[in-house]
């Protein structure tokens, strides 16, 4: 009797540990005034029903609310003072001189996706494809909001988004945008490297959903794993208002 006693608790102590294992911590993020939002790709081709990705990302847009939670969180920096930085994607005309490309860069190249003439040519940039949305051009037309030099294959490893936060003392990061499987998620795991605290806004980005591939639902179960917190853009004003409250956020970015 006394050994079936000492088995089930055994069993028991091993499910309870396993299960206590399995669950993954939540760490939480604190905003508070060296917080940046920083979105990724808010351009045509992405976020446009006339965009080239359209018909792969536009089931995971409508569905996750991306276009308007972009927006949200525009609304949100510029009343409350949080700086916002823009990582762009171009292709100018000698990026398609390349000689190997991954599956998804000769995709895009192929589709002329995001292309325009150069650094210094803006001919028929107005409305194409590498434009911003046309609701957002408000926004980001801003002085609060800082436009990196563009990534050229999904992370920012090759552009200035990293100096251009760390000149303005940020040290931590509310992360949107598009895609989420592809440029948000590889900019969450260089950003992290780099030294910074993540969080993503989980409904403001989208990803490309193909026959037996899921990009938004591969790039939802990542989120979690990798950042420090996942939020709902409707929470996001909660925890503004909790971060003021808490006199964590009260550094008023110069205008």
């Amino acid at each position: 009797m006394k050994n079936t006693k000492k088995l089930i608790l055994a069993i028991i102590t091993i499910f309870t540990t396993q299960f206590a294992i399995a669950q993954l911590p939540d760490p939480g993020f604190v905003i508070d005034n060296t917080t940046a939002i920083v979105i990724t790709d808010p351009q045509n081709d992405f976020l446009s029903p006339q965009g080239v990705t359209w018909g792969l990302v536009g089931e995971s847009v409508k569905k996750n609310g991306t276009v308007e939670n972009l927006e949200t969180l525009f609304k949100l920096a510029k009343a409350n003072d949080i700086p916002v930085f823009v990582s762009p994607h171009y292709y100018y005309e000698h990026d398609h001189n390349w000689k190997f490309e991954g599956a998804l860069e000769a995709a895009m190249h192929a589709m002329g996706m995001f292309d325009r003439g150069d650094q210094l040519n803006k001919n028929g940039f107005e409305g194409s494809g590498a434009d911003w949305l046309e609701i957002y051009k408000k926004y980001i037309d801003q002085d609060y909001v800082t436009v990196s030099s563009p990534h050229k294959v999904f992370g920012p490893e090759q552009n200035d988004l990293s100096l251009q936060l760390r000149k303005q003392k940020i040290d931590k990061v509310i992360l949107a945008g598009m895609s989420g499987n592809l440029c948000v998620e590889s900019h969450l795991r260089e950003l992290l490297e780099d030294g910074f605290e993540v969080a993503i806004v989980g409904d403001a980005t989208a990803s490309a959903i193909i026959p037996g591939l899921d990009g938004n639902q591969a790039a939802q179960t990542n989120f979690r794993f990798i950042s420090s917190h996942v939020y709902k853009t409707a929470e996001m004003a909660d925890a503004i208002k909790a971060a003021k409250k808490a006199g964590t956020l009260k550094k008023v970015v110069n205008k």
